[in-house]
């Protein structure tokens, strides 16, 4: 049964949800790497409660940018099927999947997560190209951690086939990993009135007012920040969420460690 927005604000509002999390719990997150093995560089299976996200990592050889002929390049898509939710349609992009794969792609590039430079074959002519998709399978809220916890996880258990002039990429031949230099992990807080909550079910989301994504290295430093929806966030508001940010992006670290080793 479908509940109104007025009824899981009022819940939100009383610091309760339906579920019965805290405001600051995740479900239960599971990542499963090398879900694709015969068609991908690198890939993972991200499922946080009932959203479930499958992110492919392909490698392809191209010319590089004129403005930056010894680099590489990193493309990231994401597809919103039917299978996914009612609502979505078969077809081009649509402006929910275009911003997904924006604020993953932006963690990841903000970041300089990936050496450009070691992804050059020959300067001018050919580059490694990182392809990136995103693919939802079932969206019950939060698709914005989980597809950037996957596809993080495809690029840390990812790798490079080698290359070869006259054949081409070799897939079955590994050249190296995944040149990574930094891991960015990407948490998203949601405003309901004036509270925050984490890991929003699609019921959450639709009532919600306002968002924000955040992305932090290893290293403690925020890389990118993405606001949502209409409602303005304080500068207070800001704060407390690049705060929290910071523990969670932390939890979410060791289960992509452990994942990934």
């Amino acid at each position: 049964m479908k509940i109104n927005q007025e009824t899981i604000r009022k819940i939100i509002e009383d610091e309760e949800r339906l579920d019965d999390r805290g405001l600051e719990e995740y479900r239960d997150i599971e990542i499963e790497t090398g879900w694709v093995r015969e068609t991908a560089e690198g890939s993972a299976k991200v499922t946080i409660g009932d959203t479930q996200v499958l992110v492919g990592l392909s490698v392809d050889v191209e010319e590089p940018y004129s403005d930056r002929p010894d680099q590489g390049t990193i493309v990231t898509n994401a597809e919103l099927a039917p299978m996914a939710a009612r609502e979505y349609e078969s077809g081009p992009p649509r402006e929910p999947g275009v911003e997904l794969a924006r604020v993953v792609d932006r963690g990841i590039r903000e970041a300089e997560a990936v050496d450009l430079e070691e992804l050059c074959i020959k300067e001018g002519e050919k580059v490694y190209t990182l392809f990136l998709d995103v693919h939802v399978l079932n969206d019950d809220g939060n698709l914005i951690d989980a597809s950037s916890l996957g596809a993080l996880a495809a690029l840390k258990t990812g790798f490079i086939p080698e290359y070869d002039e006259e054949e081409g990429l070799q897939r079955d031949e590994k050249a190296m990993d995944v040149p990574l230099q930094y891991e960015p992990v990407t948490v998203t807080g949601r405003k309901i009135e004036d509270k925050l909550l984490w890991d929003t079910t699609r019921e959450e989301e639709e009532a919600l007012d306002a968002r924000l994504t955040v992305s932090i290295k290893e290293d403690g430093n925020v890389v990118s920040m993405q606001k949502g929806e209409m409602q303005p966030y304080s500068q207070q508001e800001i704060r407390d969420t690049i705060e929290k940010a910071e523990e969670k992006t932390e939890e979410l670290r060791e289960l992509l460690d452990e994942a990934c080793r």
